[in-house]
């Protein structure tokens, strides 16, 4: 004889499997086919670079890295956006108009010419830009 708890496992089971495979399917169907193929021609590179030897890693770990990458962009979970603290830093650069943005945008992102820190008081960030004379 099977017991309520039993039955509702019984139950349950095949919807828990329906709503996996459903969940898995959208997660496929996430990443576009431009994504796709970037993401294999990423694949490809990352591959190379490992057997190569010029990653900072040892072969297996840098093939199950760039396996697990692949997958994860198949599965639209990769992003290219910045992380939050350099959004912020691009936010602040949004006061600054035509050559300044452009300017700024590279202070933030190339972290050459960077000197102090926040316990200094601040970060300062150099940049140099040659202008030809007329």
């Amino acid at each position: 004889m099977i017991s309520p708890t039993q039955t509702l496992v019984l139950v349950l089971k095949p919807a828990l499997a329906a709503v996996t495979a459903l969940v898995c399917a959208t997660g496929a169907l996430a990443a576009s086919p431009d994504a796709s193929a970037e993401a294999q021609t990423r694949y490809r590179q990352e591959m190379a670079v490992c057997n190569s030897g010029q990653s900072n890693q040892d072969r297996s770990t840098c093939r199950t890295e760039a396996k697990n990458a692949l997958a994860a962009a198949r599965r639209g979970a990769l992003s290219d956006a910045h992380d939050p603290y350099q959004q912020n830093a691009l936010q602040r650069c949004s006061v600054h108009k035509g050559d300044d943005l452009r300017a700024c945008e590279a202070r933030m992102m190339v972290p050459n010419g960077m000197t102090g820190s926040s316990s200094d008081g601040g970060i300062l960030r150099e940049s140099v830009t040659v202008t030809p004379v007329k």
